[in-house]
């Protein structure tokens, strides 16, 4: 009857305290026995994908026409972000005729534009002018101040413009291009239909 002259609350107490530790001697035993608890697994997450489209990471291509002076003229590929120089360089590079101070090699290229070497096979006092525009089109994107200064009706102050332009807009894509350029209307674009590519 030891026990039971304690009251009842302090007998509960008691027994709580046997229980708890009884189970933290259970709890000891077992891990000794079997080392440390298994590590918690977790299924991961899948994303459902069905219904959508994978997504590619296509290249930018730029397919640009290569014409004149070099080795292989005709269409080559180049990367977003390319120059004449690597569209010439596609192409073979120059011939030992090509005009290179006819060419802005550092000028950018843009999807479907013509690059335009001129030839300058000529000699004498007429190889400058078959340089500025006998031996084919001017580019746009592509020509010097001096060659787009022979050209009708532009004189150096707009030739500087359309350099200008260009370094702040990109290449043209089109002759009609020119129209956004200040004293460069209609009719001086008709004029220079044929002798003048973007």
């Amino acid at each position: 009857m030891g026990l039971f002259r304690f009251p009842v609350a302090t007998r509960r107490l008691a027994a709580v305290a046997l229980v708890g530790a009884l189970a933290g001697f259970v709890g000891v035993r077992s891990l000794a026995r079997h080392g440390s608890a298994a590590p918690l697994q977790v299924a991961p997450i899948r994303v459902s994908t069905a219904g959508t489209a994978p997504a590619r990471a296509a290249p930018l291509l730029l397919v640009v026409d290569v014409e004149g002076a070099v080795r292989r003229p005709g269409l080559v590929r180049l990367p977003k972000g390319a120059r004449v120089a690597d569209a010439i360089g596609r192409a073979g590079g120059l011939t030992p005729k090509a005009q290179r101070a006819g060419v802005d090699l550092a000028a950018p290229v843009s999807d479907g534009q013509q690059v335009l070497v001129p030839d300058g096979g000529a000699t004498g006092a007429g190889a400058a002018d078959a340089g500025a525009g006998s031996s084919g089109p001017i580019s746009l994107s592509a020509a010097t101040a001096e060659q787009l200064d022979t050209l009708p009706g532009i004189g150096p102050v707009t030739a500087a413009k359309i350099v200008q332009f260009r370094e702040q807009h990109g290449p043209f894509r089109s002759v009609d291009g020119l129209d956004a350029i200040p004293g460069i209307g209609p009719a001086r674009i008709s004029e220079l239909q044929g002798l003048v590519v973007p």
